[in-house]
């Protein structure tokens, strides 16, 4: 090929999980089970005042460019009413989905070079679009010994500063969630060393304790990512939000609309009507607390054992490594000979995730009782490793 038609731009690893989706939609188009354990979609879907409030907007054909200056205003009014902090409306930018706002926040407040932190696990996308954008990617390890959380000490140990930290309460693929005094001691840190926090919050609502703490109460530095696809059941109508300190918000503006013009006008207003739902949707985490106790209950029994309990989010990160040393091979095998996708630890974890495996729990009762009948007698059959620690034994 010549030279100057080559692909030039940076390689990044696939995103396994797409991969997984893929194997699982053939399989479900043949007409044979899946059950979809594998992405973090909730399976209830749209709230009804949502789905009222979209058909609506489609009845009047009134779907052009826009952006909603009610929804950034009753955005604003949810942070007083959750969190008891005040936040401008012109301070919340509309995303096309939380994707759009992470690569908006690394291009417009970070240079090429520029060293962003991030939690291993963590979710793969922060890597890759950092590496794409030609940003540099830091790996923290934060595995089960630091109980999958970051502290300020982990920075202390880097060989040189970093100009962004992510941090993600509850966290993806672990669900763990830091205390208030846990992000305020990496906020502090963090503003010592010059760090920007960019704070992924769109586990925000779904938790088992504790409510989690929103980094804009702690730092008014700090830039946070939301999102409507996880507590609020949006998942494909690709709607999100940032929160931006004063200072950052013409420059984040003028990226996001460069890049993506505005988010789709009917999700804006499905979004906002959303907001009238807040039962149903307090109804969907009280069913992912109960399907939660089970896994945490069950998968033991399986097998499967030394799991660290999320504090929220809607997954369980399970360690498999007795199993098998290659957690995409075992995800490919489990969907074929049972129908129940999983996600692989390879996604999360690029140095030891090929020992672990991610259940979603963002699926009905039924659907769960359907996978704990086919997970039992499947992992009953997997040789274990020689040499490997067993977790059945635990």
């Amino acid at each position: 090929m010549n030279d100057r038609l080559s692909m030039r731009g940076a390689e990044i690893a696939p995103f396994y999980l797409a991969g997984i989706g893929q194997r699982a939609m053939q399989r479900a188009h043949a007409g044979r089970l899946v059950i979809p354990m594998h992405i973090g979609e909730p399976t209830a879907g749209i709230a009804p005042a949502a789905r009222a409030a979209a058909h609506a907007n489609l009845d009047r054909h009134s779907s052009g460019y826009w952006e909603s200056e009610r929804l950034r205003e009753r955005i604003a009014r949810h942070y007083g009413e959750t969190y008891g902090v005040d936040v401008a409306p012109r301070r919340i930018l509309l995303t096309s989905g939380a994707s759009a706002g992470l690569v908006a926040v690394f291009a417009a407040l970070f240079a090429p070079g520029d060293r962003v932190g991030l939690a291993r696990p963590g979710y793969a996308p922060y890597r890759n679009a950092l590496h794409a954008l030609g940003r540099v990617p830091v790996d923290i390890d934060c595995g089960a010994e630091a109980s999958f959380r970051l502290a300020p000490a982990m920075l202390d140990a880097l060989a040189e500063p970093l100009h962004g930290l992510i941090v993600a309460s509850p966290a993806n693929p672990t669900g763990a969630m830091l205390s208030r005094e846990q992000l305020q001691a990496l906020a502090d840190r963090c503003r010592a060393g010059g760090t920007r926090v960019l704070s992924d919050e769109i586990y925000h609502g779904i938790e088992y304790g504790s409510a989690p703490v929103t980094a804009l109460a702690l730092d008014d530095d700090a830039v946070v990512l939301n999102s409507f696809s996880k507590l609020f059941r949006m998942p494909g109508w690709r709607l999100g939000w940032l929160v931006a300190p004063e200072s950052c918000v013409e420059r984040l503006s003028a990226y996001l609309i460069n890049f993506f013009l505005t988010p789709a006008s009917v999700s804006q207003h499905a979004a906002l009507a959303a907001f009238d739902d807040m039962d149903e949707l307090r109804a969907s985490v009280e069913q992912y607390a109960r399907s939660r106790a089970r896994l945490l209950a069950e998968l033991p029994r399986l097998g499967l054992g030394g799991i660290a309990p999320p504090d929220g989010a809607f997954y369980i990160y399970a360690d498999v490594g007795h199993l098998t040393d290659d957690s995409l091979a075992f995800c490919h095998r489990l969907l074929d000979e049972t129908g129940v996708a999983v996600a692989p630890g390879i996604d999360f974890d690029p140095v030891d995730g090929k020992r672990f495996v991610r259940f979603s729990f963002a699926i009905s009762g039924a659907e769960l009782e359907q996978a704990l009948a086919l997970l039992e007698p499947w992992l009953a059959r997997q040789p274990v490793i020689a040499g490997a620690a067993s977790s059945r034994s635990r």
